[in-house]
Order: structure tokens, then C-alpha cells, then sequence
């Protein structure tokens, strides 16, 4: 669910006239770098699952996105970060206007998802995928490994070419770095 959220927050942005951002598995949004690479982190995604097991489920969705950061907010933030402002020429749009995008996306984008699944989102997640053909290092539960980026599969997984093969990862606890 989290990579069809930060394709609808995109398919907001973009509705907004905002373009220069892609997609980080699982949760981030980030501004497009240099060649496409990834570059500042823009948003992030946070999506908490509540329900019985086979049963109905409720999502909790958060998303956090940098309107205009100042240069005191760019220093805390411990990591390279954007803001919309930048991404604009330096005047985002309103924040109403942003919120009401985000809520129309959100609407329709969830409703396409209760009926497709991930599916409905995968075109789209790959035409922003910031760590496809990308060289990476994964560390976590899976101990840590180097590779390249080679999409996501039909559920969501991170794919990665390995000298190994292919590796599909879906553990939320995998942290991924540029090699």
C-alpha cells in the first residue's frame, strides 16, 4: 500500500503542475538529482495496518511533505531534504491547494486500489522508481548485500540483481543505500 500512496501523492504533485520528484522503496518520495538519481528526501509515507487476520483491515495513512523547508529545518533534518518550493522556482502552491490535491488523489487513488490492488499503480510506480538500474546496498534482517535496482515485482517487492541472481525483498525493516 505504501508504493500506491507515494504514487498518488506524485499523481497529486504532478496535478499541481510540481514535476522533478520519483519514488525510493517503500516510503519515500524524493526530488529527482542529477541524471535521474535520487536527490533530497520531499516526503515520506507511513502506513499503519489494522484488522483480523483474513478480516476486514483499516489503513492508517500519514504523509509528511516538505512544503518550503528553511535553511535552520534543510540543517536538522540529518539527511539530504527538498521541499515543493524548490521544486517550483521557489513559490510552492497554496498549502489548501496542495491538501486538496492530496485528498482528491488520495480518494480516487484508494478507491482504484480497494478494487486492483497494487496493479493499478505499477506503470506508474516504475516510470518514477528512483532505484531502478541504481547500484545498491541493503542491510538489514537479510544481513547486508550489494546490488543493482531492478524494479519491483507484481506485489511490491524490491528486486535486485545480484551476482547471486535475483533477490526479491519485501521486509518494511530493509534499509537501502546508494552504494
Amino acid at each position: 500500500m505504501s508504493l500506491a500512496v507515494g504514487t498518488i501523492v506524485l499523481r497529486a504533485l504532478e496535478s499541481l503542475g510540481v514535476a522533478g520528484a520519483g519514488l525510493k522503496w517503500p516510503n519515500d518520495v524524493l526530488a529527482r538529482g542529477e541524471n535521474g538519481q535520487p536527490g533530497g528526501k520531499l516526503a515520506g509515507i507511513l502506513v499503519e495496518l489494522s484488522g483480523e487476520y483474513q478480516g476486514p483491515c483499516a489503513a492508517i495513512i500519514g504523509i509528511g511533505l516538505n512544503l518550503r523547508l528553511t535553511p535552520a529545518l534543510h540543517e536538522q533534518a540529518g539527511q539530504p531534504a527538498c521541499d515543493v518550493a524548490s521544486l517550483c522556482g521557489g513559490t510552492p502552491p497554496d498549502r489548501n491547494r496542495v491538501a486538496a490535491a492530496l485528498i482528491t488523489a488520495l480518494a480516487d487513488g484508494l478507491a482504484e486500489f480497494a478494487s486492483q490492488g497494487f496493479a493499478a499503480f505499477a506503470e506508474d510506480y516504475a516510470r518514477h522508481d528512483l532505484l531502478r538500474d541504481a547500484p545498491l546496498r541493503l542491510s538489514g534482517a537479510l544481513g547486508e548485500f550489494d546490488g543493482i535496482g531492478a524494479g519491483v515485482d507484481a506485489r511490491g517487492a524490491l528486486q535486485i540483481r545480484t551476482a547471486q541472481g535475483l533477490r526479491r525483498i519485501d521486509s518494511a525493516d530493509v534499509t537501502v543505500r546508494r552504494a
